[in-house]
């Protein structure tokens, strides 16, 4: 069966989990807290990767459970290292992600895009056999996700959205770490009203 990706709505309040993979092996993408709901969704396929696109902990609170069952390996860029140590007391990932790294399962690539501005180390993951982009809290149906804490740094992360999301083709769906898929193409038309003020939803009747 060729590789597909699926969507775990929810399982820590509004956040996403992503699996991709076909029936034999998966990569998981940002487990969020509720391992019981990623393994069940996972079944008896083999988890090769446990991917964080950020170290957040609505994120990442799940990886050591969802990991250990097949023994994969943690992937976090360096960046948001301290992220991970504030909520895991055990080993740091094995993965360093850097920009342009890829990651393989069934017939699929991974490409890692470094986009800092939520957190230091977040990344966006394109997948072009799916046509599809993985943005963690890089940028959602509501807009980019600011985060009020030591890295609240909005301007990089319009940056980042802007060389990395945006230079995507139009139709490729963005599935992000909150809330609903939309495409590139929705993103752009949104682009320079969040230049101007700041974070803004799409809003009804926005092409999706």
């Amino acid at each position: 069966m060729a590789a597909m990706e699926a969507r775990i709505d929810g399982v820590t309040g509004t956040v996403n989990s992503w699996i991709v993979g076909d029936d034999e092996e998966v990569i998981v993408i940002d487990p969020g807290d509720d391992a019981a709901a990623v393994l069940d969704a996972v079944g008896e396929r083999e988890i090769v990767a446990v991917i964080c696109t950020h170290g957040h902990p609505a994120h990442t609170a799940a990886v050591p459970e969802v990991a250990e069952r097949d023994e994969a390996p943690v992937a976090l860029h360096p960046a948001d290292i301290e992220h991970w140590r504030e909520a895991h007391s055990g080993d740091d990932p094995e993965i360093e992600m850097a920009d342009g790294g890829m990651f393989e399962v069934a017939d699929v690539s991974l490409e890692v895009m470094h986009a800092p501005g939520h957190s230091p180390g977040s990344v966006c993951l394109y997948c072009e056999d799916l046509d599809v982009v993985f943005t963690g809290d890089v940028l959602t149906a509501d807009g980019p996700v600011p985060h009020d804490d030591e890295f609240p740094d909005f301007s990089r992360q319009l940056s980042s959205i802007g060389a990395e999301v945006l230079t995507l083709p139009s139709p490729t769906r963005v599935l992000p770490g909150h809330g609903a898929d939309f495409t590139v193409g929705a993103a752009e038309k949104r682009f320079d009203s969040w230049v101007a003020g700041g974070p803004g939803g799409f809003v009804a009747g926005d092409p999706a």
